[in-house]
């Protein structure tokens, strides 16, 4: 797990031939990124322009490299084309964005994400033809206004209009098996999973009874899945 000024063939062809994706920009939201990918096994080839970022992952991620990743014939060296999956995940240089990603897609990387900044940068993306844009600030910012209400513990939403949401079991079903609650036809959600106090998350069916201290995932429309978090 070295630095590494440039890879040859025979060793970017070893880590592309795993489960493996290269990062783009190691800022914040790149080095969190590449850093639980590799804590999940995956293995992670991170480039940067800057020195210290990339110095301050050396040996974390299974390669790293200071790179200008706006050139095509560099990132060819890097043999980044071999890998499945690509992640540009730099914020502060939106034209050096546009461009790695423009590089990337005649390149003919199957599947890229990236990051946008803002709608424009956003909607430049889509137009290139990148398969996966990303908004981290405006996502987390959504999610923390509905943490924000008091309404939930914790919230992801799955798609627009429709969001899993982490609560407290409210009293009106508690002691009663899920089956018997009406829960779909009376609140339109459903517990996809809870557990009790000190124990481990487990799925839920309908057999399974609830009680006081219990947490739950409700999982449904986002205003009906908030909706029924508040009960109480």
């Amino acid at each position: 797990m070295a630095r590494f000024p440039f890879l040859g063939a025979d060793t970017s062809r070893r880590i592309a031939e795993a489960d493996s994706v290269a990062v783009i920009g190691l800022g914040r939201f790149g080095s969190a990124l590449a850093l639980e990918l590799v804590a999940g096994g995956t293995e992670v080839l991170g480039i940067d322009v800057d020195e210290e970022l990339v110095q301050s992952l050396n040996g974390e991620l299974t390669q790293v490299v200071r790179a200008d990743s706006t050139r095509g014939e560099v990132l060819q060296q890097l043999a980044v084309d071999e890998f499945d999956r690509v992640v540009v995940a730099i914020g502060g240089d939106i034209s050096a964005s546009i461009l790695t990603c423009s590089v990337l897609l005649s390149m003919k990387i199957p599947v890229i994400w990236a990051k946008a900044v803002d709608d424009r940068h956003g909607l430049i993306l889509e137009q290139l033809g990148v398969h996966h844009v990303i908004y981290p600030e405006k996502d987390m910012g959504r999610r923390v206004a509905h943490l924000v209400r008091g309404a939930a513990l914790d919230f992801i939403e799955i798609a627009p209009g429709y969001a899993l949401v982490k609560a407290p079991v409210p009293s009106s079903i508690q002691g009663t098996p899920l089956g018997e609650t009406g829960l779909r036809k009376k609140y339109g959600v459903t517990i996809a999973a809870y557990h009790h106090e000190g124990g481990s998350w487990t799925n839920a069916d309908n057999t399974t009874v609830l009680e006081e201290g219990d947490m739950m995932l409700v999982a449904g429309p986002t205003s009906e899945a908030e909706s029924f978090a508040q009960l109480r």
